[in-house]
């Protein structure tokens, strides 16, 4: 591909597709959640009463007074059933042909009916009216409305008469039908369906949509009648539309005359059509009573409209109103848009710039040129032209990639290029290595490079005719200059000492302290290891392993064990030098599994024997390490140390700790303490490793403090992982331990790896996250790397881009297989350049944004108080989107907040960020756990973050039981929960059932074997295994959840009123934690204000 010429047309499915009509708007009938702390944001914009006083999510606040609240507001006791045409305790969820009926309270103050999901709308409309009043604005804004471009809806019936000022006094707050008609699917529609027309043509693909609009509650600023929502009599509408990228105008439609009303049937509404067509928004009965429930392209109840007679009455106040969860953007909803938009086209990646599907979405890679998302994943796929442009945007650039990442079953893993002993081709200057993007030149014998545009010699025996259009005529025979991704052999050069690496090394150290004995952990895992040595991993087809493995006990000295084949019984040798480490045997420590079958068996069966009656409880840890590098560099070779550990090593020797736990030192200046090594002498040891290929991982099993923040250190340093076991008991906790030890074991790791990122003039990396060491500015090096493991890399511009030829990346990965052969894998991927910010907003990724942002700030607690890494966060975001509104989006209202079509999660998204343990802790929450999250997260990659920050929660008793896929997940909220049902949460980490207090006896039957709720054991970890299909379906379902997983999820039933309720309440990130983070709409609020003051 001649990366000079500009990009071909991105295919339809290369970009975010247009929302089809037919899909709701998910919308809930849910109850009242139970009050939480008070944000920790202040009153929105002033003073606004009751803004703060927390009231149940979506119901509406009166104003304060000493009366008893009315009945709407009064909080609904946990488990209380909200009743809709789903029976009792029902909440609908996901996509439905049904009408949703919702119920307003009889005793709701005049006007305070919840608000519905908001329609869209066209962002300029020009105001034909007189202004309102200050009064009037101010109640205006108490809605929120989103929107993103679409037709205005009509004026209500009732209505219709009067002029415009008058129309908008009737309510005292009259922002519109139209902003809070419906809100399809989480996404504005296309810019070709500006405005609505009733004819009933399929929906159209066409250009993604731009953004999404909200109008906050309580925000200043005027606002004009015709700013949103429907027509006023005698308006027409002018002005672009807000997803139209170039702000064409389109042509005005006619305004209804005074007090026509239009309702629609209750099934899917009509799809809007394209703009040259002047339509009308469908309008809603204007009467109380049940009211219908949000749905695509209908109108919602609205605030204010009077039940009697059709003239304006005098105006009312309103009382200040909560914005409805179901109007602002639903991570649910963009996840299943997604899914149902991109998720059956094969993703392919012959085409610059493409933004993949989301990383929730289930797709296959057809790899035409650039390296498969599941390889480098980017925050933006259009990266601006000058480092001015990139400032102003404030948007990272950034790439998550995971060079060992496994590919499902139907995609090839990368091609092995053998080159022989003149060894892969590179540049001469940059040593960038051959790929597609390298241009040929006089007939093939040259080629110039495309990172440094270095013109290079081709080698005689490399050397090909170029076909018509400059290309090679064996270009497709050849994985580096046709595929993304690939791999080549490496030659001796690329060796340690320029010899060959012999296979790597397990080396499996268990503590055998008075702890781990008396837990069982000893005696579990010495029979678990006679079975898990046969799966070590192996190279291609091969029947066993090249791997060899050695043994070491410890407690205050190391046991150092001879399993040679030729012993009729293991032999020990005691190293009681702790301070002077070495290994005091070379020949017989480190064997072949099969050759000492026998000698390992029997080792293993007499440790548990040996340390049966131990009194031992201090433990060492750092010599342990040490005896297993020095053990590895006897051996000559790399290799995987495998620790068991289970408490604080006070015992004298080096490395040793002191308990410094001190939760007074939480938001204090002192705090980053908390993570940060106490000893300096872990880094040293770690260096250490790295330069001998040694890689640590830490399987920790404490019953108190153990200072994670600095056992992790050298698993972190040396690209290993670390698993931990809070009170570890064998029965509760043994599938958990035992699934991630064999998952572990017998994972594919490259050893001894250093990682290169090289990238074309213009941007370079220059800041790096993830468990590894870098000894220079540059390569990257990890003693080991599996494939759950992802390096993030920070770009900046070091001269202006060009945006014709774009940009590209090279991830070129050296490393050891587990047979021993030395390996290059590479990963090339071509971004796009722009010269206006409207198109990097288009094109940015926010599940990889979150990913970046999480690890800065992850890192930033290192140096930086706790606090103020929250507030940079904050900053960022706001500086985000306030760049976006004051450059890309169409002159609106201060009241509105715009957010970016593929950005509009961010704040969703960032705020969990902001409320998780590390940055935000509760009670509960100890220091260990804090470091233990804070060195997961920055090696996680994309799929994990999205996971772990926004879990997952699906209903199991709404999908009908025969259904073989995974029921659609619901909003992570209280207020989506029925207490009629049964819910499973996961987040990567953790599995929770919660079962509500009225869910039918035949379910509590089927599931778990007793016959009422009060039986249900609370904290079961395991569901009995019964012959039914409900049971079968949840068992699968749970299956499969952790199939999907790194780490296996141990289950807790969870019973609603429960005391466990609490742990997972903390999940439940939209509503407010009781660590004082903010609930979603707070936050959103909260951005709002802050975007405002960025802006004024």
């Amino acid at each position: 591909m001649n990366v000079n010429q500009s990009a071909p047309p991105v295919p339809p499915f290369g970009q975010p597709q247009p929302v089809y009509q037919g899909y709701h708007q998910s919308s809930y009938g849910g109850q009242p959640g139970s009050t939480a702390p008070t944000t920790p944001y202040g009153a929105y914009n002033g003073p606004v009463p009751g803004y703060q006083q927390t009231s149940p999510p979506g119901v509406s606040r009166a104003p304060p007074s000493s009366e008893a609240p009315p009945a709407s507001t009064a909080q609904a006791p946990c488990g209380q059933a909200s009743y809709g045409q789903f029976g009792q305790g029902d909440v609908q969820n996901g996509p439905s042909s049904t009408v949703q009926m919702q119920r307003f309270p009889g005793s709701q103050p005049f006007g305070s009916v919840p608000l519905a999901p908001v329609v869209s709308q066209p962002t300029v409309l020009q105001p034909y009216g007189p202004p309102p009043t200050s009064a009037q604005v101010t109640a205006q804004l108490a809605g929120m409305q989103i929107s993103g471009a679409v037709a205005p809806a009509l004026p209500p019936v009732g209505l219709g008469y009067g002029s415009p000022a008058s129309l908008a006094s009737a309510s005292g707050s009259f922002p519109n039908p139209g902003l809070y008609g419906s809100y399809p699917q989480g996404q504005a529609p296309p810019l070709s369906q500006a405005q609505g027309h009733l004819g009933a043509q399929p929906p159209q693909r066409s250009a993604p949509p731009q953004a999404s609009t909200f109008t906050s509650p309580a925000s200043g600023g005027p606002r004009m009648p015709s700013m949103t929502g429907p027509f006023l009599p005698g308006q027409g509408f002018g002005g672009p539309s807000l997803s139209q990228p170039n702000h064409v105008s389109s042509p005005p439609p006619q305004a209804l005359p005074p007090g026509t009303q239009m309702t629609g049937p209750p099934g899917p509404p009509p799809p809007m059509h394209s703009s040259q067509q002047p339509g009308y928004q469908l309008q809603q009965n204007g009467s109380f009573g049940p009211a219908r429930g949000p749905q695509p392209n209908y109108g919602s109840p609205y605030p204010g409209a009077p039940t009697f007679g059709s003239q304006p009455g005098p105006p009312q106040p309103l009382p200040p109103k909560r914005l409805d969860p179901d109007a602002i953007p639903s991570p649910i909803q963009v996840i299943e848009d997604d899914r149902n938009n991109r998720g059956s086209e094969p993703f392919v990646t012959g085409v610059r710039g493409q933004v993949p599907p989301l990383v929730t979405t289930n797709f296959l890679v057809k790899d035409q040129g650039n390296a498969s998302p599941r390889y480098i994943r980017c925050t933006s796929y259009n990266i601006p032209c000058t480092s001015d442009m990139a400032k102003q945007a404030q948007v990272p650039l950034a790439a998550v990639i995971k060079p060992l990442a496994r590919l499902p079953p139907e995609e090839a893993s990368p091609y092995v290029v053998d080159h022989g002993e003149s060894g892969p081709l590179r540049c001469n200057r940059c040593k960038a290595y051959m790929c597609p993007f390298m241009q040929f030149i006089e007939g093939g014998r040259r080629f110039q490079c495309c990172f440094c545009s270095c013109i290079n010699d081709v080698p005689p025996q490399y050397f090909q005719h170029l076909d018509h259009t400059g290309k090679r005529v064996d270009a497709y025979d050849r994985p580096e200059l046709s595929l993304g991704s690939y791999e080549f052999l490496a030659t001796v050069d690329y060796c340690k000492n320029n010899k060959f690496p012999s296979p790597p090394a397990f080396i499996f150290m268990i503590d055998v302290s008075y702890n781990a004995i008396r837990s069982g952990l000893v005696r579990l895992l010495c029979e678990e290891l006679k079975s898990l040595l046969d799966f070590l991993p192996r190279e291609g087809g091969t029947e066993e392993s090249a791997i060899r493995v050695g043994f070491v006990t410890y407690n205050k000295v190391l046991h150092f064990y001879n399993v040679k084949s030729s012993l009729a019984q293991p032999q020990m040798m005691v190293v009681s030098d702790v301070a002077d480490m070495f290994v005091p045997l070379l020949d017989g420590f480190l064997v072949n599994v099969s050759e000492s079958r026998a000698v390992i068996t029997s080792l293993l069966d007499q440790i548990p024997e040996m340390f049966a009656d131990t009194r031992e409880t201090e433990t060492v840890f750092a010599p342990v390490i040490q005896a297993g590098m020095e053990a590895l560099k006897a051996a000559e070779c790399a290799g995987k140390l495998f620790l068991f550990h289970t408490s604080l090593p006070i015992a004298e020797a080096p490395g040793k700790l002191k308990n410094r736990d001190d939760r007074k030192l939480i938001n204090t200046d002192k705090e980053k303490t908390l993570f940060q090594p106490q000893t300096g002498a872990y880094q040293t040891l770690a260096k250490e490793c790295v330069a001998q290929g040694c890689c640590v991982d830490l399987f920790l099993f404490p019953n108190q403090y153990v200072d994670v923040a600095t056992l992790s250190v050298v698993p972190q340093l040396t690209g290993g992982s670390v698993y931990k076991y809070a009170c570890f008991q064998v029965e509760n906790d043994q599938e958990r331990f035992l699934s991630d030890l064999r998952r572990d074991v017998q994972k594919v790791v490259g050893f001894d790896a250093v990682m290169r990122v090289r990238t074309s003039t213009g941007i370079r990396a220059v800041d790096f996250f993830g468990a590894f060491y870098m000894s220079n500015t540059t390569d990257v090096e990890l003693a080991g790397l599996d494939g759950d493991k992802t390096v993030t890399v920070e770009f900046k511009h070091d001269d202006r881009l060009n945006e014709e030829s774009g940009a590209l990346l090279q991830c070129a990965l050296l490393y050891t297989s587990c047979a021993g052969q030395r390996r290059l894998r590479i990963h090339n991927l071509a971004l796009n350049c722009c010269t206006q910010l409207a198109d990097l907003y288009r094109n940015c990724e926010t599940d990889t944004l979150i990913n970046y942002m999480a690890k800065f700030a992850y890192r930033g607690v290192l140096n930086s108080p706790v606090k103020t890494v929250r507030d940079t966060l904050i900053t960022q975001c706001a500086q985000i989107l306030a760049c976006y509104r004051k450059n890309c989006a169409s002159p609106s209202s201060a009241g509105q907040l715009i957010l970016p079509e593929c950005m509009k999660l961010l704040p969703v998204y960032l705020n969990c960020v902001l409320k998780s343990d590390v940055l935000q802790p509760g009670a509960e929450v100890t220091t260990d756990d804090r470091a233990y999250v804070r060195q997961l997260v920055t090696s996680m990659d994309v799929a994990e973050t999205n996971v772990f920050f926004y879990p997952r929660l699906l209903p199991l008793t709404k999908s009908p039981i025969e259904s073989a896929t995974e029921p659609p997940a619901v909003r992570a909220s209280e207020e989506r929960l029925s207490n009629g049902d049964i819910y499973l949460l996961e987040n990567g980490l953790n599995l929770f059932l919660w079962v509500g207090a009225s869910v039918q006896q035949g379910v509590v039957q089927s599931l778990f074997n007793v016959s009422s709720f009060s039986q249900i054991t609370s904290g079961l970890s395991v569901l009995p295994v019964l012959d039914n299909p409900l049971s079968k379906k949840v068992r699968g379902l749970i299956d499969s959840l952790r199939a999907q997983r790194s780490r296996y999820m141990k289950l807790i039933v969870v019973k609603q009123e429960d005391k466990l309720e609490m742990l997972f309440k903390h999940f439940l990130v939209e509503d407010k934690s009781l660590s004082g983070g903010a609930s979603y709409v707070d936050f959103l609020c909260h951005m709002h204000k802050e975007i405002r003051q960025l802006l004024s």
